[in-house]
């Protein structure tokens, strides 16, 4: 049975890749995504798959917040209390989870593949958070679709590629081995787009778009089902090689968005890696 009706799978294809757009879907009684196995999935992944903080994050920080000190699986099973924010990352890693990962990304391969090419780095990020817990303001270089499992949450989306949202020169630091924190102002937030998604709803999000989220009543689990196309990477690699040209004095053009393809900034910064500049 699928996961995506035949109503989400034609709204996704009218809106991919750059139009971000709410889904529905039926995964929410899943074995695999519930806190126990989730607690259990998280004790079984190497320590660098494992992110946690404390729930209560402003929404702009800077650098990742420290771990909260209580170990990853008394995090998610006592989810209701430890006031955290758990990432369990590259969930694939375990066979079970990188099966549920192929089945959910091949319903919607046609859709992709028809827009931006062959699917890329298939991953699944699973977010386990109490309740009222924020994850700050931040961007992701995946196409995403964020699949809320149990509980709900508002994400505020801003414009991807807007430089008023997320400056170039921190595209660029992202893609040489930066971070993806973004700096947060309150005079940003009426550019931003609010979407509330409950158990049952998927939000899709584009490259790099900006967003921030704000946990609901009850304690969430969401999943995230991601993919890069050669798209991605290029845009990628152009951001890479501007940060290049601005360390020589330059000032260089952003990148443009889907569909334009960004091949000779990209080119040009994969030569230079190879040449050892980058």
């Amino acid at each position: 049975m699928s996961v995506f009706p035949p109503s989400a799978r034609a709204t996704f294809a009218a809106n991919y890749p750059e139009i971000p757009h709410k889904l529905v879907h039926t995964l929410s009684a899943h074995p695999l995504l519930d806190f126990g196995a989730l607690a259990d999935l998280a004790e079984a992944l190497p320590e660098a798959s494992i992110e946690y903080n404390a729930g209560n994050q402003p929404i702009g920080i800077d650098g990742k917040p420290a771990a909260t000190g209580i170990p990853i699986g008394e995090t998610i099973r006592s989810i209701e209390t430890s006031n955290s924010w758990a990432a369990l990352k590259n969930i694939e890693q375990h066979p079970s989870y990188a099966a549920l990962l192929e089945d959910l990304l091949g319903e919607l391969r046609p859709q992709i593949e028809a827009r931006t090419g062959r699917m890329m780095k298939t991953q699944g990020f699973v977010f386990v958070t109490s309740a009222g817990g924020v994850t700050p303001y931040h961007f992701d270089p995946e196409h995403n679709i964020l699949l809320q499992v149990r509980g709900s949450k508002v994400m505020t989306q801003f414009p991807a590629g807007d430089a008023r949202y997320a400056p170039d020169e921190v595209h660029e630091t992202y893609h040489t081995g930066g971070g993806r924190e973004l700096r947060w102002s309150e005079d940003l937030l009426s550019g931003g787009r609010e979407f509330a998604i409950a158990a049952g709803e998927a939000l899709f999000v584009p490259v790099m778009a900006p967003h921030f989220v704000r946990n609901g009543p009850e304690p969430s689990i969401s999943l995230s089902i991601t993919w890069r196309s050669e798209w991605s990477f290029a845009e990628a690699d152009a951001r890479a090689f501007n940060g290049l040209l601005r360390k020589y004095g330059l000032k260089p053009r952003s990148p443009s968005r889907w569909p334009a393809r960004n091949l000779a900034k990209a080119y040009g910064w994969r030569v230079a890696r190879k040449l050892g500049a980058g």
